[in-house]
């Protein structure tokens, strides 16, 4: 049985993941994919699964995102990336809520993410709420090029899971972190905030503290520590990077 839902996702270069996202909502009328240029299997694979396929230059993640959501024939949208599939209890979830819908509510569902072998539970990681359906009309992604988010004027919790394999390996991991550092150092750069030494030296631990011990990533055993550790890292990553941009401006 089909739903009057548009399923949208944006893709680039997900040949790995993108037929378990699309195949993890049957459900879904029509399933849309906004590809940035892919140069692997990706298009090819989303045609296969029949999903109406758009080659889009980049945006940014919001410009992008709600760029897909104008391309829907249906008013209630279901965004997920290409990363993440949606479990088949919440598959359920959505299944038998359907017609209680409001149009002014945003959905949120808990993101449950697997790294470096196992599910991970803490360090801040779950149950991470992620407003993923909505009602177009009513709710939208906000236009900025990171942090996306959806604006709802009321937000509701759902209980029922999106799955997310959020790294293939530890590589994988450390690419990321340096093009979100890279993002958000120009985000924080342009927004006027001022690289310091305190900032750059005391940043990464309180994170690292954070995320270990505080949000518990101990109990995630060692992938909880390499969690921890990258967050971290990522800080620290993102303070230099505003030192570089402001020593650039200054040189020029």
């Amino acid at each position: 049985m089909k739903i009057p839902i548009s399923l949208v996702v944006v893709t680039l270069n997900e040949e790995k993941n993108i037929q378990r996202c699309l195949e993890s909502v049957p459900f879904a009328a029509e399933k849309i994919v906004v590809d940035t240029m892919s140069t692997d299997k990706t298009v090819q694979i989303a045609q296969e699964c029949g999903a109406k396929v758009f080659s889009e230059r980049w945006r940014g993640f919001g410009p992008q995102k709600d760029w897909g959501v104008q391309q829907a024939s249906h008013d209630w949208i279901l965004s997920l990336d290409a990363d993440e599939v949606l479990s088949e209890v919440a598959q359920q979830e959505v299944i038998q809520m359907f017609s209680q819908l409001d149009p002014q509510v945003g959905y949120q569902f808990p993101r449950q993410s697997y790294h470096l072998g196992r599910w991970i539970w803490h360090g801040g990681w779950y149950p991470d709420y992620q407003l993923r359906l909505f009602h177009r009309q009513f709710s939208a992604w906000k236009k900025i090029p990171i942090h996306e988010l959806v604006e709802a004027p009321k937000k509701i919790k759902l209980v029922s899971p999106i799955k997310h394999f959020v790294f293939q390996d530890l590589a994988h991991q450390t690419q990321t972190n340096n093009r979100y550092s890279s993002l958000q150092a120009l985000e924080h750069f342009e927004s006027g905030k001022k690289f310091s030494y305190f900032k750059v030296l005391i940043k990464p631990w309180t994170k690292f503290i954070e995320c270990y011990f505080l949000k518990k990533g101990f109990l995630d055993g060692f992938p909880g520590f390499v969690i921890a550790v990258g967050a971290g890292f990522s800080v620290f990553l993102r303070w230099v990077k505003v030192w570089e941009l402001e020593r650039k401006k200054n040189e020029e």
